[in-house]
């Protein structure tokens, strides 16, 4: 996939149906458990998944400082795609974008659009770090509940 311009974008396959990714994006409760970087945990104030809803939650990062957080969802497609944008600290639009690859699988484009150039440039090698700890953690997650839903304990 090919990043535009102030955009970062990683893309994962998981052995999931997308119905199932969607699920982890749209579930506080699920989404709580993977949002953010390796270390980090989350407590959700409002968490109001659909277009103009808002999302207030801090992240608790392993060194023990907080990082307040405010979005609002732009968009969520059922079983497609969930756009946001970050209005807190680094202002950018997160859109995930999840297809269908057959056979219980799914690819997730996660894409990263900030608003200024400067910032970018000045975040964009943590950020993409992050990212990709962001979907390993995803990735987990997904792993459990396709689990539960295959039946197993």
């Amino acid at each position: 996939m090919t990043a535009g311009s102030n955009e970062l974008v990683s893309v994962r396959a998981f052995d999931v149906p997308r119905e199932l990714v969607y699920r982890a994006w749209t579930t506080p409760e699920l989404l709580a458990r993977w949002w953010g970087p390796e270390g980090f945990t989350n407590t959700f104030d409002v968490c109001d998944i659909r277009p103009g809803g808002e999302w207030r939650f801090v992240m608790h990062g392993p060194d023990g400082k907080d990082y307040p957080n405010y979005s609002v969802f732009v968009e969520t497609v059922p079983h497609e795609r969930v756009a946001l944008d970050h209005m807190s600290g680094h202002r950018f639009r997160l859109t995930g974008q999840f297809d269908d690859l057959g056979e219980g699988r799914t690819r997730v484009t996660f894409r990263q659009a900030f608003k200024e150039a400067d910032e970018f440039e000045r975040v964009k090698a943590l950020c993409a770090q992050a990212n990709e700890q962001n979907l390993d953690r995803l990735g987990q997650v997904l792993a459990e509940a396709g689990r539960r839903v295959g039946g197993e304990q």
